[in-house]
C-alpha cells in the first residue's frame, strides 16, 4: 500500500523521514492531489544510474539502426581482446 501524507506533515518532518524506507517513497499530496515523492538516497541512486544507462543503450540502438551493427569478431579487434 502506497505510503501517503499531506504536504502538511513536513512541519513534522521526523515522522515523515520516519516513515521512509528502501524501495517504499513516500508521495507527499498538496490540495488533495500528489505533488512531491520522497525516497531514500540508495533508490534515488539507483532510478537515475537507470535512466543514464537506458539512455545511453537507446543512443546505441540509435546508432546502429542508422549506421548498421557490428560483428561481435570486428569488436574484440578493435577492443584488442581478439585472440
Amino acid at each position: 500500500m502506497p505510503n501517503i501524507k499531506p504536504i502538511s506533515d513536513l512541519s513534522n518532518y521526523n515522522e515523515v523521514l520516519r516513515d521512509i524506507n528502501v524501495g517504499e517513497p513516500v508521495f507527499l499530496t498538496m490540495n488533495g492531489r500528489g505533488r512531491y515523492v520522497v525516497v531514500d538516497i540508495k533508490d534515488y541512486e539507483r532510478m537515475t544510474a537507470e535512466l543514464k544507462l537506458m539512455r545511453e543503450l537507446a543512443k546505441g540502438e540509435y546508432s546502429a539502426k542508422e549506421s548498421g551493427w557490428e560483428d561481435l569478431l570486428s569488436v574484440e579487434t578493435e577492443l584488442g581482446i581478439n585472440e
